[in-house]
């Protein structure tokens, strides 16, 4: 009988142990921080959009927002279509604010900040964003650098 008790509580520690590192792992992937329903859906489109990714950060004056729901190529323009949903708590956006993809440290992930504008008008569900400044990306930096370097040793 005792052997029985010891083997139900050791069931019981297995269990929990198990719960527990299952909500731990959710809170470190960041599948369980999402905005929720009552948020509303903003669009954007870019030129580029580097490494940005689904689920990346939207930011208003480097505080979380929001987080990108969805990427997809409009096939006319060719240019990235970026969909943000944005916590229903910040309704008070701007509707000529501006949109920049910005990268976290020198070579950290990729994130949408969003600089307000002047307008009395808001941003609201299926709005867009018309001013948008795209990614920089890095590889094309280096090599802008490297051709004008040569051209200007050429030159001399």
């Amino acid at each position: 009988m005792r052997d029985r008790i010891i083997e139900v509580w050791v069931g019981l520690f297995m269990l929990v142990s198990i719960i527990a590192l299952l909500i731990l792992a959710l809170k470190v992937s960041g599948l369980s921080n999402t905005i929720g329903n009552n948020g509303y859906n903003i669009t954007a489109e870019f030129d580029n959009v580097g490494g940005l990714k689904i689920r990346s950060p939207v930011t208003l004056a480097g505080v979380k927002i929001g987080q990108v729901s969805k990427i997809k190529l409009d096939s006319t323009q060719f240019k990235a279509l970026v969909t943000m949903q944005i916590d229903s708590s910040q309704r008070q956006l701007p509707a000529d604010s501006s949109a920049s993809i910005l990268t976290q440290g020198l070579l950290g992930a990729n994130y949408i900040s969003l600089r307000p504008g002047f307008e009395q008008t808001f941003l609201k569900n299926g709005s867009s964003i018309q001013d948008t400044h795209p990614a920089l990306i890095l590889e094309d930096l280096v090599g802008q650098l490297i051709f004008s370097l040569k051209t200007s040793r050429g030159k001399l």
